[in-house]
């Protein structure tokens, strides 16, 4: 038998499925952990944003259908984003497990992941908890260059002010990162995805999603 680190081993020797969803806020770093929480424990770390990229990236049928409805500032509809997790949850990295992030966010997402893991379901979901201010002044401190390399006015700054350290290009805010706008996504996120947490109370832990990475790594893999 080959040990997977983090792994459940059923009675028979055939290996249990571990399956993760996390939850959070905007900039609550989900998809720093889960990556992180899913190396660590030999799984795959699935992201719908990822998943979705991916299928721009490589120009298929569906990624140029994705590409025209993102172009024109739509929401992937919920089938299509469901559609794309089967392929993706029988590669040979999901077998033993998963991290979700990104998927679900509302309660009609929730229903189609449960449908499609049937009655395996999820062992455990993460709500990473980060108070409104702060994700505010996580997200409204973001600056990035043309290039893409993103700095934080408090948290990392650049040596020189406004400016990359990188290639020397301005640094500048991206019109999505300002209060308005994420009051606006804070707002949504209450309404639509928080409620999910009452919808999996039964096995959901929340984390208190405040200081370094390896700390907060560390309050996760405790509780999972």
């Amino acid at each position: 038998m080959v040990p997977v680190y983090g792994a459940r081993w059923g009675t028979r020797g055939r290996l249990l499925s571990r399956k993760f969803l996390f939850l959070g806020p905007p900039a609550a770093g989900k998809g720093t952990q889960a990556a992180l929480i899913a190396s660590e424990l030999g799984i795959a770390h699935i992201s719908t944003g990822d998943m979705l990229r991916d299928q721009v990236a490589r120009r298929t049928e569906l990624g140029r259908t994705i590409e025209t409805m993102l172009a024109a500032g739509e929401l992937v509809p919920d089938d299509l984003v469901v559609s794309l997790l089967p392929d993706r949850l029988a590669r040979e990295d999901a077998v033993p497990g998963f991290v979700l992030d990104g998927f679900p966010r509302t309660q009609s997402q929730a229903v189609s992941l449960e449908t499609l893991l049937g009655e395996d379901g999820l062992d455990r979901v993460v709500a990473l908890v980060v108070p409104e201010e702060e994700i505010v002044r996580r997200i409204t401190g973001r600056r990035s260059c043309a290039e893409g390399h993103v700095y934080h006015v408090s948290g990392l700054p650049p040596k020189v002010a406004g400016v990359c350290d990188i290639d020397g290009l301005s640094l500048f805010q991206r019109s999505d990162d300002t209060e308005d706008v994420v009051r606006n996504r804070l707002a949504v996120y209450l309404a639509s995805t928080a409620p999910l947490m009452e919808r999996y109370s039964a096995i959901l832990v929340k984390v208190d999603g405040i200081g370094s990475v390896e700390d907060i790594k560390a309050r996760i893999l405790a509780v999972v």
